[in-house]
């Protein structure tokens, strides 16, 4: 019989290294990310920067590809302050942020329309039904001005 808990949670056994290898091999995740997931787990002070250092240097960890691949997912759901808010949120340097956001900037319009069209169809009937698209939009982290000339007239431009 083995003495492992079997109470004990899944990959409780792992180094630092091995827990953030994990984390990497699911998604890109930023420096940040990391510190704050396995800081429980670290048994030494300084431990976990050794550890994030090193991966960092081997190029594991990557600020870049973190930002495009946030980038990848998001931008057909959602507007550039939404992905701006979450990019921030995961620890990324401003400038980083900043570029990628402004990059966001030229199709914005664009994928508005496309996230419109595919969840209404087409114009409301009534004011009431204009509102309702113009707060989705917001929600969805497009500015107000690309919200207005989508619900406004969406298809000219």
């Amino acid at each position: 019989m083995t003495d492992a808990n079997p109470a004990a949670p899944a990959g409780s056994g792992l180094s630092l290294k091995g827990r953030a290898l994990r984390c990497l091999a699911a998604r890109e995740h930023s420096r940040a990310e990391l510190e704050r997931k396995l800081k429980p787990h670290e048994q030494t002070p300084g431990q976990l920067a050794q550890v994030l250092d090193d991966l960092q240097a081997k190029d594991f960890i990557s600020e870049a590809r973190v930002v495009e691949s946030v980038i990848n997912r998001r931008a057909g759901r959602f507007g550039a302050a939404r992905i701006r808010y979450e990019l921030l949120n995961k620890g990324l340097g401003a400038e980083a942020v900043a570029e990628a956001v402004n990059r966001l900037k030229g199709s914005e319009l664009e994928r508005a329309r496309e996230i419109w069209r595919k969840k209404f169809g087409g114009q409301a009937a009534d004011a009431a039904g204009r509102a309702k698209q113009m707060r989705f939009l917001a929600g969805r982290g497009f500015g107000g001005d690309v919200v207005h000339r989508v619900v406004a007239q969406p298809e000219d431009d």
